[in-house]
Order: structure tokens, then C-alpha cells, then sequence
């Protein structure tokens, strides 16, 4: 990914300021929603990335989508501007996000599901994790529909897969190896 040295540089200087300011856990905040709203918009990642783009433009435009900025954030997204590293602000966010679950013990959790999870599907996803890890984990949800049903749950090295898909083809493991069903 590029920039991930430089931005690994910025997330960790943004997160040591942070922690001073007894801040961490508002500019973590505003970095996750800064990381997904640039994932999910290909205009704002070209827009903060073209050189055409005038930088008071650009600071502009994050302050109107993101209103609710803590000052760290905001001086944050200056200080990329002053220095043309704007374009990195994604990947930065992504960084200190990962320095602040490091820091705080909290592992982030992904679970694959055939269908978008409800709220309370999330709680009952979220009891399973404390269950396994014994400890508080952020949520990731990927939707893959070739699961038919169920879960498959990754936290770090460990994964649970409650799927249909699973269930499925242990099912047809067992009859293909059962010698009553493979003489008919």
C-alpha cells in the first residue's frame, strides 16, 4: 500500500498526541469514520489525491463531511496538507486505528456472513467472541453469500465456521466414505 511507512509515522505521532490530550478513544472515533467514508467514496479518494485540487479546497470539503471533528483530527488533517500528504489520510486513519486496538487490547473480529447482520445478530456474534477470546473485539462483517447460512468467525489465528457450506460438505464427506451409500 502506498505511504504505509509515512503514514504509519503520522498515526503514531497523531496517537501519542492523543493519548496526551486523554483524546485517544474521540480521535479513534474520527478515524474510523474517516477510513470507511474515503473506502466507500471513490470521489473523495480522488479529490484529496489530485494534484489539480487546491489544498484549501480539499481541507474544506473534509470539514463539510466530516463536521464533527475533535481538534486533533483537525489539526491532523492540516498538518497532511501542509506537508502534501493528504492523499495518505485514509491510510493513516486505517494506522492509528490499528495502533489504538493494539494499545487498548481489542482485536478486531471478522465475521463472514451470507447476509448483512442485524443488531441483534451482532450482540449474539459479539457474546460468541467474548466466549472464545475472553476478552472485547471490534466487528468486521463481510458479506459472502456462497456460505448459504451461519457464520464463519476470525479473530487473529483462531476461526469458528458455523456455515451451512461447512455443515454441507462434512455431510457429503461422511456419506461418500459411508459403504453402504457408495455401493448404490
Amino acid at each position: 500500500m502506498k505511504g504505509t511507512r509515512a503514514a504509519s509515522r503520522y498515526a503514531k505521532a497523531i496517537l501519542s498526541l492523543a493519548k496526551d490530550k486523554n483524546a485517544a478513544k474521540d480521535v479513534h472515533d474520527d478515524m474510523q469514520d474517516i477510513s470507511k467514508t474515503i473506502a466507500g467514496s471513490r470521489e473523495l479518494k480522488d479529490t484529496l489525491a489530485s494534484p489539480v485540487v487546491k489544498d484549501s479546497l480539499k481541507k474544506s470539503v473534509l470539514l463539510a463531511v466530516f463536521k464533527n471533528l475533535n481538534d486533533i483530527t483537525k489539526n491532523a488533517i492540516g498538518l497532511l496538507l501542509e506537508n502534501n500528504r493528504i492523499a495518505i489520510l485514509d491510510v493513516v486513519a486505517l494506522q492509528y486505528v490499528k495502533m489504538y486496538n493494539i494499545d487498548n487490547h481489542i482485536q478486531e473480529a471478522v465475521v463472514t456472513t451470507a447476509v448483512p447482520l442485524d443488531h441483534q445478530l451482532e450482540k449474539v456474534i459479539m457474546a460468541k467472541v467474548k466466549e472464545l477470546t475472553g476478552a472485547e473485539a471490534s466487528l468486521k462483517q463481510i458479506v459472502d453469500e456462497s456460505i448459504i447460512g451461519g457464520f464463519i468467525l476470525r479473530i487473529g489465528d483462531l476461526q469458528y465456521d458455523a456455515s451451512v457450506a461447512r455443515n454441507l460438505n462434512n455431510l457429503k464427506r461422511r456419506l461418500k466414505d459411508n459403504s453402504y451409500v457408495s455401493k448404490l
